[in-house]
C-alpha cells in the first residue's frame, strides 16, 4: 500500500463521525471552500474524545475515584482504579504529545500511572484537562509534510511516524473510556454520554 492511499484511507476514517469533518481547522471551523488540514482533523477528533472522558470522570464522585471491582466478580486481580485509569490517560497523552511535537514531556510523569503525589479528585481532573491541553498543542502542530517524520519513540528506543503518535492521541483514550464506563456502572452511575439516550 502506498502512502498516499494509506494517508488517504487515514483521514477517510479521522472524517467520519456524527459532525462533519470536512470544514475542521486548528482552533476552528473553516469556510465551505477550505481544504480541512491534518492538524484541524486530529484537534477536532481530539475534542471528542476528550470531552467523553472528561466528562466520565467528572461523573464519578471523588469518594468513588479509588474504586476498582473485587476480585469476587471475576479477574479483576491488579486492574488499575478508576483514578488510575484517568492517570494513566493523562499520562499517555503528555508521552504521546512529546513525541508528536519531538520534545520532553513538560513534567515528570514518574511512570505509566503518573505522579504518586497527585490523588485528590480535583488534582486528578486539573492533570487530565492539563495533559489534553498539551495532546491539543500537538494535534495542530500536525501537517501533510510532517507526519511521516520518523522521531523517538516516547516508550522505548525504536522510531516512529508523527502520525503514528497522533493516531495514539485519539485512540489511546478510548481503550481506557471504556474502562471508566465499566466502572461507573458498575457504581450505578450511567456515563453522561450514554444519558441522552434513554
Amino acid at each position: 500500500m502506498n502512502k498516499q492511499f494509506a494517508t488517504a484511507l487515514l483521514l477517510l476514517a479521522l472524517g467520519t463521525g456524527a459532525a462533519p469533518l470536512a470544514h475542521a481547522q486548528m482552533g476552528g471551523q473553516a469556510k465551505a471552500d477550505q481544504k480541512p488540514t491534518y492538524g484541524g482533523i486530529f484537534d477536532r477528533n481530539l475534542s471528542r474524545v476528550e470531552k467523553e472522558v472528561v466528562d466520565a470522570a467528572d461523573a464519578m464522585p471523588e469518594d468513588k475515584f479509588n474504586f476498582a471491582p473485587a476480585t469476587s466478580l471475576g479477574e479483576f486481580k491488579g486492574v488499575r482504579t478508576f483514578a488510575q485509569q484517568v492517570k494513566h490517560i493523562a499520562t499517555a497523552n503528555y508521552m504521546l504529545g512529546s513525541g508528536v511535537l519531538g520534545e520532553k514531556p513538560p513534567m515528570n510523569l514518574e511512570g505509566e500511572n503518573g505522579p504518586a503525589n497527585i490523588t485528590s479528585k480535583a488534582d486528578i481532573m486539573k492533570f487530565l484537562k492539563d495533559s489534553f491541553a498539551y495532546a491539543h498543542k500537538a494535534a495542530q502542530s500536525m501537517t501533510e509534510a510532517n507526519s511521516t517524520d520518523m522521531l523517538q519513540s516516547p516508550f522505548g528506543s525504536n522510531k516512529v511516524s508523527r502520525l503514528g503518535l497522533a493516531l495514539g492521541l485519539v485512540a489511546h483514550p478510548f481503550d481506557h473510556y471504556g474502562q471508566m464506563v465499566v466502572y461507573l456502572r458498575m457504581n450505578g452511575i450511567i456515563p453522561p454520554a450514554s444519558r441522552g439516550q434513554q
